[in-house]
């Protein structure tokens, strides 16, 4: 088991990375701190041996998204429907980039967790197939389409002009 200050450290460092992984895909603060705390419970518990701290960020996300991904197949989520939806995540810094997030959000899972992974997180293209246990060419088309997706939601330019201000 990890000591208390190891998890306090973990929560310190990665604590926002994994409740906006949480809220992300669960569109719901109550169950995203349910979820956060269990993540967290589970690094207590299991006291995994890390290479490095990417490596243990790395954990904590895929811990997250599995968490959510069980709620959200659980029969009892299947029947209930939440009364929250997104009103409770903070504001964006500015309305263009709220409006994207939004633009993000709306796409497919396997785009979301791509573009949000690469463009939110930082992760590149190798670490996110680690994360999703993907094959590395398979996130790559994953984000082109995704961006080109993002691209249609939000108003692309014409014949393939990039737009101002796009991923």
């Amino acid at each position: 088991m990890k000591t208390e200050d190891q998890v306090e450290r973990a929560i310190a460092r990665y604590g926002d990375a994994v409740a906006r992984v949480c809220v992300l895909h669960l569109k719901n603060q109550a169950d995203a701190e349910d979820i956060f705390q269990t993540v967290f419970l589970r690094y207590f518990q299991k006291a995994p041996e890390f290479s490095s701290d990417e490596h243990e960020k790395a954990w904590l996300l895929r811990v997250a998204i599995n968490a959510c991904r069980d709620l959200l197949k659980s029969p009892w989520r299947r029947r209930v429907t939440s009364a929250e939806v997104l009103a409770e995540l903070p504001a964006p810094a500015n309305e263009e980039a709220g409006d994207l997030l939004d633009a993000v959000l709306s796409l497919p899972k396997k785009y979301k967790d791509v573009l949000y992974l690469h463009y939110y997180e930082g992760y590149t293209a190798v670490q996110i197939a680690e994360i999703l246990d993907k094959n590395v060419n398979t996130v790559y088309t994953l984000l082109s389409r995704g961006r080109q997706l993002l691209k249609e939601k939000i108003g692309g330019a014409p014949d393939g002009q990039p737009v101002e201000g796009s991923l």
